[in-house]
Parts: structure tokens; sequence; C-alpha cells
């Protein structure tokens, strides 16, 4: 393998560099990698780049389109990358892919290499639906290499011709960063025995199914008195909830939520079911976090979600209606011990299929 190689990440917020390339950072640069980042600016951006020690190159990526704002930045970037000289350049979710794609192109770039972590398209319609899958078209025209984070993303962009097929990769079983298993692990002393706890992890918004959710909350409280719906992640004010199901968040005494938290390890910890009822995923971390962890999972039937456990082994499928979400979860809840060894078949999994040193060494023998 080739020492000093120099690589460009591009993302459009810096709160997805801990999930998209975290740990990697310093896994390549002991192997002589340099690292650097082009992403909107914060004050998290700076924190971050001291953290896993990246240089920084703020840039506006902008998560709406913008044409006039989209093409400087895509001209700085270009500008950017032709004075580095840059050997790799990756690029992050459908904006940061179309812009830092898009400028590694025309700057001729080696390897250009989107990460496809999800299909925005699958809950839009009408003419942005059209817009949306054009510009994954653009993206993988460009790109050298697509890396779809899940086989059945993979699927769907074989079927609607979204790039080449010769350009697809995927890191083993899916995934695009792998799990931490030293942190995200069964801990003990964190569960409260006097009642079930049932978590989710994610934005609450519509697109995570936290509509659902909440009915089912309300037909399982008629039933069970000791329950606890633990709540963790921010509000998305892009895909924002109805006031009545904020409502029943925030006045519910059997709703727990914390909002968002900057590490959610201990808190698998509490739980005793994990719930993602989401309608779109690439592929869901969360999902594998909760099952390192040894916590049975309960997820939907959908892109992304579908290669994230193994069903009635690691966990069970649930559809995007309150009365099967309710219907999976008590299930669990009627039956402990199985939830139990769901949970700790799903520790196997993770450390069999998604462990960290596992997925790096397929990224370092299939991208870099």
């Amino acid at each position: 393998m080739m020492k000093g190689k120099k690589v460009l990440h591009i993302v459009s917020v810096s709160f997805s560099l801990r999930y998209f390339v975290g740990n990697q950072f310093h896994y390549f640069k002991e192997k002589g990698y340099e690292f650097h980042v082009a992403c909107s600016d914060s004050p998290d951006f700076t924190a971050l780049s001291r953290e896993f020690g990246f240089t920084s190159f703020p840039v506006p990526i902008l998560r709406s389109i913008n044409p006039l704002q989209d093409i400087k930045s895509i001209y700085r970037l270009y500008q950017y990358i032709r004075r580095e000289q840059f050997d790799i350049v990756i690029a992050h979710s459908p904006k940061g892919g179309l812009i830092g794609i898009l400028a590694a192109y025309l700057a001729r770039t080696p390897k250009r290499i989107f990460f496809r972590h999800g299909l925005v398209f699958e809950t839009v319609t009408g003419l942005k639906k059209h817009l949306l899958i054009n510009i994954e078209r653009l993206i993988g025209f460009c790109a050298t290499s697509i890396v779809n984070v899940s086989p059945s993303i993979a699927r769907v962009c074989d079927q609607l011709q979204l790039n080449s097929s010769s350009k697809n990769v995927l890191l083993g079983n899916g995934t695009c960063n792998g799990i931490d298993i030293t942190k995200f692990k069964p801990r003990f002393g964190y569960k409260d025995d006097a009642v079930i706890t049932i978590g989710f992890v994610g934005r609450l918004s519509k697109d995570k199914g936290l509509i659902e959710l909440i009915e089912a909350w309300k037909l399982l409280c008629k039933e069970y008195k000791s329950l606890r719906l633990l709540l963790i992640g921010p509000m998305d004010e892009r895909d924002p909830l109805p006031h009545s199901t904020l409502n029943q968040v925030h006045v519910d005494p059997t709703i727990e939520y914390v909002g968002g938290v900057d590490d959610t390890s201990l808190y698998y910890n509490k739980m005793d079911i994990f719930v993602l009822p989401s309608y779109r995923e690439g592929f869901p971390t969360v999902t594998l976090e909760a099952s390192a962890s040894g916590v049975p999972v309960v997820t939907t039937r959908v892109t992304g979600c579908v290669d994230s456990i193994v069903e009635h082994v690691t966990g069970i499928f649930a559809e995007n209606t309150a009365v099967s979400l309710y219907t999976a979860l008590k299930y669990y809840i009627d039956n402990l011990e199985v939830a139990h060894v769901h949970g700790a078949n799903g520790q196997q999994f993770v450390k069999n299929n998604f462990s960290e040193d596992f997925i790096y060494r397929q990224i370092e023998d299939k991208i870099l």
C-alpha cells in the first residue's frame, strides 16, 4: 500500500463526521494517510478537526438547493483540490456528493468516491423526486466508485440505473464506518428492573416513524403499567412532527425525552428493547449499536433497515403502522426470554460482520 496518500472528505454538516468517518481518521493516519475535510463552518467543525487531527477547509455546503451558492462552493472546492493535489476525494450525502464529486471531477482527481448513505427521494413525490434521482445519476456519472452502504440500497440503485453497476462497492454486509464494539457493548447496572424500557435513537421526525411509534405507545400503555419510552435525539426542524405527537412526547409521564447527546452508548444499556420504525434509511447505525449492546431490535422492512437485523434471530420486523409496531413490541414484552436471546445474538452478529476493524480493512482493500 502506498504511504502518504492525501484524502479529502466532503460533508454538508460536521455533525455527521463522527458517524461517517470517526475513528477511521486515527486508523489510517497511522498508516501514513493525510486527511482534509471540507464542510460548512461551525464551532463543532473546529473542535472535531482537533479531536481527529484533520485539516479543515470551511466551505458552505447547504442542504437545500441554492444554485448561486452551490456554484460558488463547487468553484472554491475545485481550487482547493487543484492546489492540494488530493489522491482521493470522498463525498458523503446527496448535497456533499453533488458539490464534492463535481469539483473533484473538474479537478481530475484520480479517485472520486461517493458514499451513498441513503435515498432521500424514497419519501418524496413529483418533480422533486425526479430532480433528486437525476442528481444521484449526475453524481454517479462523475464518481469513479460508489459505496452503497447497504445491499438494499445497491439493489434500488441498480433498478433505477443511478450509475454503472461496475462502480458499485459494498463494504462487507453493509454500513459505512463499522461499530466500535469496545464502546457499544452490554453493561450491567444501568437498567431499572421495575420497568421495561423501550428505546429509540435518532432524529425525531415523521420519516423516522415517530408518529406511528407514539400511537403504538398509547396502545401499549393501556395494556401495561410498568413501561418507559426513552427517546434520544434532536427534534428535526426540516421534517417536524405534528403538534399532537410533540404534545404527547412532552406531557406523557411514561415518555422520557432526552434530546440530542454526544455519547449514546450508555443509553442503550438502559433499554430492554430498541425500536426504529423508519420509512427509509441507508444503513441504520443505531440498530447495530443497539445489537452490539445486547438489545433486541424492532425495525421496519424498508431500504437499509431490512439489512440491519437477522429476522427472528437478532430482532423482528414491523410494518409502518401503529398496530404492527404495537404487536411487535408486545411480543418482546410478553417474551422477555426471547428478547434476551435475540439481544445476545445481535451482539455476535455485529462482532462478526460490522466491527470497525473489519470495515476499515474493507475500506483499505476496496476504495483507498
